[in-house]
C-alpha cells in the first residue's frame, strides 16, 4: 500500500504555485463547503497561471449554482474539457475514498494532494488536514490570504463569496460547536472585503423550493424516535422519493429537522439514493457524543458532532436498526 505523507502549509503553497492543468475533486452529494472550496481553489489556481476544472460524481444542487459564478454548467466527469491536459489532481473537503464515489475509481492512483478539515478519514494522497478548522473554506481562506500577501494572486469578490459560503455552510450559519474565534476572524475579514453575507446566508439556509418543502413534510411523516426521544431518525426510501418525484438534492437538510426536536441528542437522516440496498446517513450530535467514531464503524467519518456514512442493508428499517444499535445509548 502506498504511504501518503502529511504536508506542511508551505509545501501546499509550493505545490499550488507549480503551473499545471488541474482537476479539483470534491465529495459526492456536495455541500457548500465542498463546492465553495473547490471553486475558490479553481480561482486561486487561475491567478497562479494554471487551468483547472472542478469535478464531482454528483451534479451540483441548483441552490449552490451561484458559487460557480457561471464558470461551469456541470461538474460531472463528462464535462471536463477535451483540451485540459490533466497533470495534477487535487481533492478538497473529502476525507475518504468512499466519499469520492465513482471519481475514486477513475482517479485513485493519480490524486496528488488532498486538502481537508475532517478529523477522521482515510488518507488517499499526500495530505494537508486541519481538524481545528470549522470548514475546508477556512483552509482555502488561509491559502488565498498568504498568496495575496505575496502578491501572487488577487482577491476578488467572487473568491470571497465562495470562501464565506463555505465557512458559513459548515458552521450552520456560525451556530455549530465547531466555530472558533479564528472562524469569526476569517469571516470578519471576508465581510470587510464586501461580500453580501445576508444574501449568501439567505441562499444557503432560507431559500427552499416547493419540492424541498414537500420532502421535509414527507420526512417528518417518516420520523422515528429511540432512547426516550434522545435519538431521532428520518428515513427516506427510494420508493418514496420516486413517488413524490423528488431528487436527492431535495432531501438536503432533513437531518436538521431531526436535530431541531427538543431533547434529541443524536439526529440522523437516512436516505436511499437508488433502488439498490445502499443507504446514506447524515448524523449530527447535540451533545459530546462522537458521531465520527460511530460512522467510522461503517467506513464513514467526519467530525465529532457531524459525520456521515454509507450502510448496506436489505431495506430502510434494517439500515436504521444497524445504525441505531451501534450507538452507545448509555453515553447520551
Amino acid at each position: 500500500m502506498t504511504d501518503f505523507r502529511p504536508l506542511s502549509f508551505d509545501e501546499v503553497l509550493d505545490r499550488l504555485c507549480t503551473v499545471a492543468d488541474t482537476l479539483i475533486l470534491f465529495h459526492r452529494n456536495p455541500d457548500a463547503d465542498a463546492v465553495g472550496s473547490a471553486f475558490a481553489l479553481k480561482r486561486i489556481l487561475a491567478d497562479l497561471g494554471s487551468r483547472a476544472w472542478c469535478v464531482c460524481s454528483d451534479e451540483l444542487p441548483a441552490r449552490l449554482a451561484f458559487l460557480t459564478d457561471g464558470e461551469q454548467e456541470s461538474v460531472l466527469p463528462a464535462s471536463i474539457p477535451n483540451d485540459l491536459e490533466i497533470a495534477r489532481i487535487i481533492s478538497v473537503d473529502t476525507a475518504s475514498p468512499a466519499q469520492l464515489g465513482t471519481l475514486y475509481e477513475l482517479y485513485a492512483d493519480q490524486i496528488d494532494m488532498m486538502i481537508d478539515h475532517h478529523g477522521t478519514g482515510e488518507p488517499y494522497a499526500d495530505h494537508y488536514v486541519l481538524p481545528d478548522a470549522a470548514a475546508t473554506g477556512e483552509i482555502m481562506f488561509d491559502i488565498a490570504k498568504q498568496l495575496a500577501a505575496e502578491e501572487r494572486i488577487s482577491v476578488s469578490n467572487v473568491l470571497c463569496t465562495d470562501l464565506y459560503a463555505a465557512i458559513s455552510s459548515d458552521t450552520g450559519g456560525f451556530r455549530f460547536s465547531n466555530v472558533t474565534p479564528e472562524t469569526h476572524q476569517r469571516a470578519a475579514e471576508l465581510l470587510e472585503s464586501g461580500v453580501d453575507a445576508a444574501e449568501i446566508n439567505h441562499l444557503l439556509f432560507d431559500c427552499k423550493t416547493q419540492d424541498q418543502l414537500r420532502a421535509q413534510a414527507a420526512g417528518i411523516s417518516n420520523l422515528h424516535l429511540f432512547a426516550d426521544g434522545k435519538i431521532a431518525v428520518i428515513t427516506f426510501p427510494f420508493a418514496l422519493k420516486m413517488a413524490l418525484g423528488l431528487s436527492d438534492a431535495d432531501l438536503d437538510g432533513l437531518v436538521e429537522i431531526a436535530r431541531s426536536i427538543a431533547g434529541v441528542k443524536i439526529a440522523i437522516s437516512l436516505r436511499q439514493p437508488k433502488a439498490e440496498g445502499v443507504f446514506r446517513a447524515s448524523v449530527r450530535a447535540s451533545c459530546s457524543y462522537d458521531v465520527s467514531a460511530l460512522c467510522a464503524k461503517f467506513d464513514g467519518g467526519g467530525h465529532v458532532r457531524a459525520a456521515g456514512c454509507t450502510i448496506t442493508a436489505a431495506d430502510t428499517d434494517e439500515a436504521m436498526q444497524k445504525l441505531v444499535s451501534a450507538i452507545k445509548i448509555e453515553n447520551l
